[in-house]
């Protein structure tokens, strides 16, 4: 399920959606998902689509955040996690873990924009490995 459109992410950052935005933003919604786990709110049976306006808007513009911030970063995936460092000419990649905090998996505007909007609980740490 994608909670936002090209449209909505052109609407969103003002300019217009790059090429492949429909893949970002499915990944985006992805990471929503995840910071909406324990979330309530009324959803259509069919679609599970927030069915409130107030609701459906604010997760529309999370998941533009969460596509915006991901292709700022270069990782519009979410696999930026997994390693540390990557190269891809004669291709090298160090596997993040002892102890070191990858980045993080969730856009903050994101996260702002779902704890404004009363749907998210409390604060999202997100800090990558412990």
């Amino acid at each position: 399920m994608v909670y936002a459109s090209a449209a909505d992410y052109a609407a969103y950052t003002g300019q217009d959606a790059p090429s492949g935005i429909e893949a970002v933003l499915a990944r985006a919604s992805e990471r929503i998902d995840e910071l909406l786990v324990g979330a309530v709110y009324d959803v259509d049976p069919a679609t599970e689509l927030p069915t409130k306006p107030k609701e459906a808007e604010a997760i529309a513009r999370a998941t533009c955040a969460q596509a915006a911030w991901a292709l700022a970063v270069g990782d519009p995936y979410g696999v930026a996690a997994a390693f540390k460092s990557v190269s891809i000419g004669s291709v090298k990649l160090d596997r993040a873990g002892g102890g070191e905090a990858g980045p993080a998996r969730h856009a903050p505007d994101a996260a702002s924009i779902l704890r404004t909007a009363g749907l998210l609980p409390g604060y999202v740490i997100d800090q990558g490995v412990w």
